[in-house]
């Protein structure tokens, strides 16, 4: 692979492949900025604590990557990932569409869009299915994702 951005968007998802939670953080810029359905808004060292906890509570965890394509400092990418979501034991196949930013080489604003209501149809049973929609159930799964991620990186501090 020639263009050295598709080169990093590649080396960001082999790592994600791997569970290497600290190469995908070295392919991200101090000041990133993370977005998604599930976590929000994360910036700097927030996004890659992100990565580092939830795959260290990977089960089950496998995933493909797809589709890079870059137009200048942009790239996107698809990806497919499978796991066992650690709150219910539920299977979860998530498909995500990323959107990256690239300066100086690496990775300075990285989007994620996926169907939260399809996500939690499959992590949370009967509960997404009936409610997943709903924006009430859509803000109590950010708040617990973000109380997760605070709790977690507390864990780190000590």
């Amino acid at each position: 692979m020639t263009d050295p951005n598709a080169a990093l968007i590649q080396r960001f998802y082999e790592a994600f492949q791997r569970s290497d939670a600290e190469a995908m953080a070295a392919c991200y810029a101090p000041d990133v900025e993370f977005s998604d359905p599930v976590f929000g808004v994360l910036r700097g060292r927030e996004a890659a604590d992100m990565w580092r906890m939830l795959l260290s509570r990977a089960s089950e965890f496998s995933l493909t990557f797809s589709d890079i394509k870059t137009v200048g400092q942009t790239a996107t990418a698809n990806w497919v990932a499978s796991y066992r979501f650690s709150q219910t034991g539920r299977k979860v196949v998530n498909r995500v569409t990323s959107r990256f930013a690239i300066r100086d080489g690496l990775i300075f604003e990285h989007r994620d869009s996926f169907d939260l209501w399809t996500w939690s149809r499959q992590a949370l049973g009967l509960k997404g299915w009936l409610l997943g929609w709903s924006s009430f159930v859509q803000k109590k799964i950010r708040a617990q994702a973000s109380k997760g991620l605070r709790a977690y990186r507390q864990q780190l501090k000590k």
